[in-house]
């Protein structure tokens, strides 16, 4: 065992936790203000679902001994059976290196709520969770991120962090959660802007952060490889928020404080597989180009009639193809130790295997999201009823507000959690203090 090793990825494993607190702000402050605690809260109970499900059987399934094919791990370690202080995954206890690929479950469920915002039940996306994390999440990790997953094993792509795992497939499943759900009540026809730009720009700051334990932290070493990964995750962040900007200035002559943050998060998705693979200039490049196509792609579901309520799909799913299909142009020996992109010398075969992989993973994530969805809503329901998507998630499902816009009274006897006739505080708020993603024109 490493103590620096093992302190290190404590350390990272702390970070990507703060990134769904940082995800909730960031996606709370997009949806309008009557939905912002319900929105706060599909992240937040991802904590807890994805956890209990991660000791019963999720790891095993994940990470433990391939049960054939290299398609799904046995059970050898459900409730974590067999693994103590002195297990060893390579220079750090087994229970740490658990500990943080259970954060990587955890941020990659709650990604997907954002593609649904305004608009789910509660208890039935609890229930989703749960579900999804047993039979995409771990599968698609076990592909991965073990060496006897097949594609680790066959296609032999680069994809430090998870690009595939993560990102492909949250914006994949994103997608297919966003059509069998249906757009929102008013979606192309009422404003749907974010109530609160600075918790945008407060949760993407956070996620920022908490990004450099995401890609540093999945070198599992406090090492060379963590150096170049966090170097490169600042620089493609950087550079995505210049390319998204820059598309703003050009498409609608403006540039946007959202803007400002999605790019940062496009750029930040793209890098995820590729900060092990590539140097600062391909890390630039990478940043630049991602900030540029998600850009342009998040207006695709006002042309096509979806509605990705907040660009999972066009930020993590375009953003994670980006990064883990460039890698094939772009990866570098000096990095690397040995595999090369095309522009390196390295041929087309890389290119090929990287581009198959993510391929697989979407359509692999895609349909069985669609499948798991479709089922939980024809039989105990995916969508709220109508009323209660119009008069706002936070009072009809929580039974509290985010914001106290009713004023207290003065003798009455009336607190300002009081709502009579049961009207939503915010039912009159100004509809130019709402809309829902970072190109909802």
């Amino acid at each position: 065992m490493s103590a620096g090793d093992t302190a290190w990825l404590l350390v990272s494993a702390a970070l990507v936790l703060l990134m769904v607190p940082g995800l909730a702000l960031f996606y709370g402050g997009m949806v309008r203000v009557k939905s912002t605690l319900n929105m706060l809260m599909m992240s937040f109970i991802c904590l807890a679902v994805v956890t209990v499900v991660w000791v019963l059987y999720g790891y095993s399934l994940a990470f433990g001994p391939d049960a054939g094919g290299g398609l799904i791990g046995t059970l050898k370690y459900a409730g974590m059976t067999g693994i103590g202080p002195q297990s060893l995954t390579g220079s750090v206890p087994t229970l740490v290196f658990a500990g943080f690929q259970l954060m990587f479950a955890i941020i990659t469920a709650a990604l997907l709520s954002g593609a649904i915002a305004d608009r789910a039940k509660f208890g039935t996306w609890v229930a989703f969770v749960a579900i999804w994390v047993t039979v995409v999440y771990a599968p698609i990790a076990h592909w991965v991120f073990t060496a006897h997953g097949w594609i680790a094993a066959h296609l032999h792509i680069l994809d430090l962090a998870g690009g595939t795992v993560v990102e492909i497939n949250s914006g994949s499943a994103g997608l297919a959660l966003a059509l069998v759900l249906g757009p929102r009540l008013g979606f192309r026809s009422d404003p749907m802007r974010p109530h609160s730009m600075p918790l945008v720009v407060l949760g993407a700051g956070l996620l920022w952060f908490g990004w450099f334990g995401f890609n540093a932290g999945s070198a599992l070493a406090a090492n060379g490889s963590a150096g170049v990964a966090f170097f490169n995750t600042q620089v493609a962040g950087a550079a995505a928020v210049a390319g998204w900007l820059l598309v703003e200035r050009i498409r609608d002559g403006k540039a946007t404080t959202l803007g400002a943050a999605s790019g940062a998060v496009a750029g930040l998705v793209a890098i995820t597989p590729s900060c092990g693979s590539v140097n600062p200039l391909g890390a630039l490049l990478i940043g630049v180009v991602a900030g540029v196509v998600c850009g342009y792609m998040v207006g695709l579901k006002h042309r096509l009639g979806y509605d990705d309520s907040l660009d999972v799909a066009g930020v993590h799913g375009v953003g994670g193809f980006v990064g883990t299909v460039l890698i094939g142009l772009l990866a570098t020996a000096t990095v690397t130790g040995g595999p090369r992109g095309l522009l390196f010398g390295g041929g087309a075969g890389l290119l090929g295997r990287q581009a198959l992989a993510a391929v697989t993973v979407a359509a692999y994530s895609f349909g069985l999201t669609w499948v798991i969805a479709t089922v939980l809503r024809k039989t105990v329901g995916f969508r709220v009823e109508r009323d209660d998507e119009h008069g706002g998630l936070d009072l009809a499902v929580h039974g509290e507000t985010a914001y106290d816009l009713v004023p207290h009274a003065v003798g009455g006897g009336r607190t300002a959690t009081h709502h009579p006739a049961g009207r939503h505080p915010d039912a009159d708020f100004p509809t130019s203090f709402v809309r829902t993603g970072p190109a909802d024109e």
